[in-house]
């Protein structure tokens, strides 16, 4: 449950074309749902981002953290499960803790998003860590994270995309 909900970022908030642009790099293709719609696939519920094979699903409202955070889920997702996936991405906590640390890298490749707003939205949704705060887990304590991403090819060793999936 968001701590308040009005002080996030959303979709309507940045650059539409530079999310696109983005998951489009992992094969996602954004399924743009009309503000008063049902958002299918959303495990949360609206105004959080659906996922069905390889759509994801927004509303203008849908928290760019929600956008982030699912399709996170897909890249780092197996085969196997990417062919089924309908709603409930799964996956356990190293595969968790991967999803956020790369949703607050790809944070920068959003025109008119960054990292920084990723983590604060983070918080003010009620992401939770053992340091507190959603930065100092990034910066702190997220080793395991990291080298999850490292290990399965999906940024490499300058914490930049390698722009493949999880096999």
């Amino acid at each position: 449950m968001p701590v308040n909900e009005a002080d996030v970022a959303r979709c309507s908030d940045v650059n539409t074309a530079s999310l696109s642009e983005l998951f489009s790099r992992f094969n996602l293709v954004i399924e743009w749902i009309d503000g008063d719609q049902p958002i299918p696939g959303s495990h949360f519920g609206e105004p959080e981002a659906g996922l069905i094979d390889n759509r994801l699903y927004l509303r203008p409202d849908t928290p760019i953290h929600s956008a982030l955070h699912e399709s996170c889920h897909y890249i780092c997702m197996g085969l196997d499960r990417r062919k089924n996936l309908h709603t409930d991405a799964g996956g356990g906590y190293d595969e968790e803790n991967a999803v956020c640390y790369l949703s607050i890298l790809l944070a920068d490749f959003i025109e008119g998003f960054n990292r920084n707003i990723m983590m604060y939205d983070m918080d003010r949704w009620g992401y939770t860590f053992r340091l507190g705060s959603t930065r100092s887990w990034f910066e702190q304590d997220a080793e395991d994270a990291l080298v999850w991403l490292l290990n399965h090819q999906v940024i490499d060793k300058t914490e930049k995309p390698t722009w493949k999936l999880c096999q």
